[in-house]
């Protein structure tokens, strides 16, 4: 059942982010600030395939190691602190993030760019005001002692 919450929020909620808002700022900006890159804006499929995967390899975790989903209202009910959150604490933000920063290269659109900017500020705030003080709760010593060892969004390279 939690591998079925998980694919529900993993549609409706980054699905919405990387795919449906993106689509209807494209559309809404067609053909007015697209910027030339030529072949090099191919180089935006790496960014969006390393993302997707980084998304889908943490909510995996999520479900089989916290035993919860990535939707704030079903959380893991254990703290995951293994695969890629030995290097990131919010490798999931960084996975979407990536895969937007690679629609805007692919899309060759300056409009994507700013969404990129905005998602970021609202990832920020959402992670620093609610995820941070309600893992600290819940998680209580083994969350504080995570959050000292593994950086918030730039990951470190050896775990």
């Amino acid at each position: 059942m939690t591998l079925i919450k998980t694919l529900i929020f993993t549609i409706l909620v980054p699905g919405t982010v990387t795919i449906l808002i993106p689509r209807w700022l494209l559309a809404s900006a067609a053909g007015v600030e697209r910027y030339n890159i030529g072949v090099v804006r191919y180089l935006g499929l790496v960014p969006v395939v390393v993302g997707a995967s980084i998304y889908l390899w943490c909510a995996s975790d999520f479900t089989f190691a916290g035993k919860g989903t990535p939707a704030p209202i079903d959380p893991p009910k254990e703290l995951v602190a293994r695969g890629l959150y030995r290097y990131v604490r919010n490798p999931m933000y960084v996975g979407v993030a990536s895969v937007l920063i690679g629609e805007a290269l692919l899309f060759q659109s300056l409009t994507l760019l700013e969404y990129v900017g905005a998602v970021l500020l609202m990832f920020h705030l959402f992670v620093v005001l609610y995820e941070e003080p309600a893992l600290a709760r819940k998680f209580g010593d083994s969350y504080l002692r995570f959050r000292e060892e593994v950086p918030r969004w730039i990951p470190r390279i050896r775990p």
